[in-house]
């Protein structure tokens, strides 16, 4: 996993990357957009997105090197986009992922490497819907990809090669970093990574709220509050040798203040009650990938009028 606090101004020399589709215009793929189409990033011709309505699509062409056209006046979009493309990245909706792959299979370039982003879709379903040449990965970013600070699972599928994954890697290391696992662990980097930034924003939300509780008004709390996971997060990430649980020790003095607040937490069985967390959503996810693997209706509902929405979590 690469950890560098600067992006890498360009995509790894062994990993040059090819002409690029981005199917959705969705948080994560518009994110993925923004890091591939940075000065001196990603692939040298324009990078085509696919968008729902006109109006999306022409806010998309304003942006630098990239392609935009809309299903809504142009039912063929995502075929379009993708013929000759040598990365395919499908950033729908979790049960809209079949038909899209289903509407593309015979557009797509030998060899191209076929991305997924949805939370739930597994690789076999994927395979199911495309032809025997195309590589296809499976991958879990999460939504600070949009600022250039997200952690991207990735799983090879069938006939992802060492070169396929290169390029997975280079295109999310375009918006963070990555950790290339294997497709049985995807669900839990999606509790704890993909799904993670909103638990991170419930603990920042409660804790301001308990903050104004206890006197300080609004914008103080919100103030202190964010500051202080700001810097406790660095913290973390500049001692990575003492890790969480030796710089909490270390503000920990015994039979103090901050002792008494720590263990009313533990009395509540915060750490049972993250682990059913995460198992919640690994079931969840579970759930989806059965429901894209067996859809109730057989009829893709984005056909013709394909969607653009965000990969859910």
């Amino acid at each position: 996993m690469t950890a560098d606090e600067n992006l890498p101004a360009t995509a790894p020399e062994s990993a040059e990357l090819p002409t690029i589709a981005l199917l959705g215009t969705g948080n994560m793929n518009g994110a993925i957009l923004a890091g591939l189409t940075r000065p001196g990033a990603g692939p040298a011709e324009p990078v085509r997105v696919t968008a729902r309505s006109e109006a999306s699509a022409e806010r998309l062409r304003a942006l630098p090197r990239t392609a935009a056209a809309a299903l809504e006046t142009d039912p063929g979009a995502n075929r379009a986009a993708v013929d000759g493309a040598g990365i395919v990245v499908v950033g729908t909706k979790p049960a809209m992922v079949p038909g899209v792959l289903a509407d593309i299979a015979d557009a797509l370039a030998p060899g191209a490497v076929v991305i997924s982003i949805a939370a739930g879709v597994e690789t076999a379903t994927m395979a199911a819907s495309l032809p025997a040449h195309a590589r296809i990965v499976r991958a879990m970013p999460n939504t600070p990809a949009t600022i250039g600070l997200g952690v991207t699972g990735i799983a090879a599928g069938r006939g992802a090669d060492a070169e396929a994954m290169a390029l997975a890697r280079a295109v999310f290391e375009s918006v963070g970093s990555v950790l290339e696992v294997d497709e049985a662990l995807i669900p839990a980097i999606g509790a704890a990574s993909g799904s993670g930034p909103a638990h991170v924003y419930l603990l920042i939300e409660r804790m301001i709220e308990a903050t104004e509780r206890v006197g300080l008004d609004a914008d103080a709390a919100a103030d202190l509050v964010i500051e202080n996971f700001r810097g406790a997060v660095e913290m973390v990430r500049a001692d990575r040798e003492a890790g969480p649980a030796e710089l909490r020790r270390r503000v920990t003095s015994p039979n103090g203040t901050t002792e008494r607040s720590i263990a009313v937490l533990e009395e509540a069985g915060l750490a049972e009650l993250f682990t059913r967390s995460l198992e919640a959503n690994i079931a969840r996810s579970r759930e989806l990938a059965r429901e894209a693997a067996d859809p109730a209706d057989p009829a893709d509902p984005v056909g013709p009028a394909g969607p653009a929405a965000p990969a859910q979590r």
